[in-house]
This record gives structure tokens, sequence and C-alpha cells, in this order.
């Protein structure tokens, strides 16, 4: 992987966390508007387009249980990466699937 393939991975998955921080910020008078289900977020870095579909469950206080993501980086760099988003400490056996 060239330098420039791993900076825009890097920097995928830091739009990543900021497109998911940014669902769980908000003021004390506004509630965080958290979509249900899949959602798509896109964004333009340099000469590549990010995309990323995105499912978060979170539990009633609003605290994160999973995430999933599919990011798909076109343009200079083409790249598809799969992230799975769970809270620290949090075991994930291994096989197990998605519904």
């Amino acid at each position: 992987m060239t330098i420039n393939a791993y900076r825009l991975s890097v920097l995928a998955a830091g739009v990543v966390g900021v497109l998911g921080a940014g669902l769980f910020t908000a003021s004390a008078q506004q509630q965080p508007q958290i979509p249900q289900g899949w959602f798509k977020a896109c964004t333009k870095q340099e000469d590549v387009d990010i995309c990323n579909v995105q499912n978060i469950v979170t539990a009633g206080n609003g605290q994160l249980v999973t995430g999933v993501s599919l990011i798909e980086l076109k343009g200079k760099v083409n790249r598809k990466v799969f992230q799975v988003t769970v809270p620290t400490g949090r075991l994930v056996p291994p096989g197990i699937g998605l519904q």
C-alpha cells in the first residue's frame, strides 16, 4: 500500500469517526438525531470520493452498542473497508453474523 493510500484510508476512518461522533453530540437543550437502520453519508477529500454506509445501534441512554460501516473510496485511490465498532471491553466472538 502506498503512503497516499494509507493516508486516505486513515482519513476515511476519521470521516467515519466524525460522522459517528456527530450523531451523538448535542447541546443539553437538543436531543441528538440518531438515524434508525442503514444510512449513507458521502464527502469528497481532495480527488477521492468517500461514501460511508452505516448502521448504528444504541442503548436507551444513547450509548453506542454496535456500529457497522461499509466505507468506499473512489478516485485517486479505490478501496473498500468494512468496520465494526463496539464499546471498549466488549467481546465479539468468532463467527458472529449480521441480520
